[in-house]
């Protein structure tokens, strides 16, 4: 991806990318819209895609594969074990992420489950620069509890601050000396914080919390689900690293950690994960748990086509053509949506384009969920699914007590290689309008909540007749336009 300057003077960007395989999309008319959201309990997870006109809940999974990937499939070596697809992906992950030894496993979360199991106990607390719901789920499940160690920077909306990830180095001492260091399993650091906005954090940071954990003795565990974007914006944002290149960024950021793990659904636009050490004492202390819950050592969990698929994907991140695509996306569209004073996380992280719904609901309470709220009315509005990443993201306390979140945020996710620019405008029209009728959002309350996870599938409902009178709104101004 380039951003061109246009005869026009407009910055685009350009992808480097051609089409040669399309799938069919749905834009059905609003009244349809607005009886799926019905049917869906108001919560976007639940939607049927044929109901979906353009999908950006995540880029889980969703990221377009390379034709280099799609043939790579058809070698695939399915052996139950001693597969010579594990080799290639094995070879893959020395080559790429620098590390030697591979345990596989079917998504990321299967990795913070095996990570967790091994080494987290009651009263343990895991020191983080953010949590990501699934990881927290699972180190709550074990008993831990989580540090979440932002600077202050992390939380302003508006913001030029190149890495607005970065981990709190004061806050962590203080943390591990409050605590414990005995109490404290490992330190976990995402790339990059998906929850905050897609913010990345520096190698000069990661470094901080590395001499800290040297320290007190500590292991340092890297979450390099969106490890390529986390690099790119250091080469974009970090000045020492301007004239480097992605293999030299990932293989320094991998190298500071002791154990990296990875969802390969976003890392190498593929399906499965891993996780891998240089240490074969952590490797020995993991291995047993992978035919406990996932499946052989060289196959946990996924097909062997996914194996074949990883391996090649894990090369292309090393392609800065390929890997920059999302994130100058998601700019053009932060870009385009702040030109319109619509509030966006800024800067442009990775992911996906994040909209403020602390700002654009100010009349909802958080208590009746605000980004929830905004995801609903932005699908009545366009057919476009995004996802809330606020409160519904959350988890109650241990004794039932809701817990709000620090932010609320609409996260509309753009995978790599999947929209085009005027799908892009679409967005940026739709949510234009949404934001100039505002005040017809209201707030969602649970009808069904389940008690873990429950942003995956619990069920909401308006309160009251908001939604009507947003699509009576929209049919006066657009009439029979979808």
């Amino acid at each position: 991806m380039q951003e061109i300057k246009f005869y026009s003077g407009e910055n685009i960007p350009l992808e480097l990318h051609k089409v040669r395989v399309v799938q069919k999309l749905h834009l059905v008319p609003i009244e349809r819209r607005l009886e799926a959201l019905k049917e869906a309990g108001f919560n976007t997870f639940r939607l049927s895609t044929m109901d979906v006109f353009l999908d950006m809940l995540t880029d889980s999974g969703t990221n377009a594969m390379s034709d280099n990937q799609i043939a790579a499939m058809m070698q695939a070596d399915d052996a139950y074990a001693g597969s010579q697809s594990f080799v290639r992906l094995e070879k893959a992950v020395q080559d790429v992420l620098g590390k030697k030894y591979l345990l596989p496993v079917h998504q990321g979360r299967a990795a913070e489950n095996i990570i967790s199991v091994a080494y987290v106990r009651k009263g343990s607390l895991v020191p983080m620069n953010y949590h990501f719901t699934t990881a927290m789920a699972h180190i709550t499940d074990k008993g831990g509890q989580i540090a979440e160690l932002l600077y202050d920077e992390a939380y302003v909306i508006n913001s030029d601050h190149p890495f607005k990830g970065n981990m709190n180095i004061e806050k962590l001492e203080e943390v591990i000396n409050y605590h414990g260091a005995k109490n404290i399993p490992f330190i976990r650091m995402e790339a990059s914080t998906n929850l905050i906005g897609g913010q990345p954090f520096s190698i000069q940071n990661l470094r901080d919390v590395r001499a800290i954990a040297d320290k007190y003795g500590i292991r340092l565990i890297l979450d390099g689900s969106l490890l390529g974007e986390n690099a790119f914006l250091v080469l974009q944002r970090e000045e020492e690293f301007k004239d480097s290149d992605m293999e030299t960024v990932i293989h320094t950021m991998t190298g500071l950690a002791d154990l990296c793990y990875f969802s390969a659904r976003k890392l190498s636009s593929s399906r499965g994960g891993g996780i891998c050490t240089d240490s074969l004492e952590i490797f020995r202390e993991l291995e047993a748990f992978i035919p406990l819950y996932e499946g052989f050592l060289t196959y946990g969990g996924m097909s062997i086509r996914e194996v074949e698929a990883m391996a090649v994907g894990l090369y292309e991140t090393l392609d800065e053509s390929m890997i920059c695509q999302s994130p100058s996306f998601i700019k053009y569209l932060v870009d385009a949506l702040d030109a319109k004073g619509i509030p966006v996380i800024k800067p442009a992280g990775v992911l996906g384009a994040h909209v403020d719904a602390m700002q654009v609901c100010a009349h909802i309470p958080q208590s009746q969920y605000p980004a929830g709220a905004l995801a609903a009315a932005l699908f009545l509005i366009s057919g476009v699914r995004g996802m809330e990443r606020g409160s519904v993201s959350n988890q109650r306390d241990e004794y039932g007590n809701e817990t709000y979140s620090d932010m609320e945020l609409l996260r509309l996710a753009v995978p790599r290689r999947v929209f085009t620019l005027s799908q892009i405008k679409y967005v940026e029209d739709r949510l234009n309008w949404l934001y100039d009728n505002r005040e017809l959002i209201g707030g969602l309350k649970f009808v069904y909540e389940p008690p873990v996870l429950r942003f995956f599938m619990g069920g909401l409902a308006p309160i009251g007749d908001w939604p009507e009178k947003m699509m009576a709104k929209f049919k006066e101004d657009f009439g029979d336009s979808l």
